[in-house]
């Protein structure tokens, strides 16, 4: 067990529909661990989910079925490095379809509202070339895109 845990504060009766979805989309080392409920005298729906531990490509999130009091910000979001420009594309297209909102630079919330980063393999090169002319036209390229194209960027 990791010692320290990333805890997610869901709207009311979502976290177990958020956890299996984000099983199911990072893929890999990921599954719900377990799922805690309400019980009669809690404030939520007895037997509704109250937490779900999780693991995303092996870190542990918790998932607490907290209501709208705290909603998710730009100011917390999950990053992925992928393995590939491929894997990018199909996570940026799962994560923010469904009344996800893509943002800038690689960022989109899902439609729960939680920010991700879905960066391609060598973005952190490309951006930080020894020849500062091309790491600059790199960061420009990145930072006129959404979803992030390797490839134009290592192009620019």
């Amino acid at each position: 067990m990791q010692k320290v845990t990333t805890f997610l504060w869901f709207e009311k009766n979502q976290v177990e529909e958020a956890a299996d979805y984000y099983v199911s989309v990072i893929g890999g080392d990921s599954r719900v661990l377990d799922v805690t409920r309400w019980t009669a005298a809690g404030p939520g729906e007895e037997g509704a989910a109250m937490t779900v531990r999780f693991r995303l490509d092996g870190a542990e999130y918790v998932a607490f079925d907290g209501g709208p009091e705290f909603p998710f910000t730009e100011a917390v979001s999950l990053s992925v490095e992928c393995e590939s420009q491929e894997e990018a594309d199909r996570l940026w297209s799962t994560l923010s379809s469904g009344g996800g909102q893509e943002g800038q630079c690689g960022w989109l919330k899902d439609r729960y509202g939680l920010s991700w980063q879905i960066v391609p393999p060598g973005l952190g090169e490309a951006l930080t070339d020894p020849d500062p002319e091309k790491a600059a036209r790199a960061m420009k390229a990145m930072l006129s895109m959404k979803r992030l194209d390797i490839e134009a960027i290592r192009n620019a």
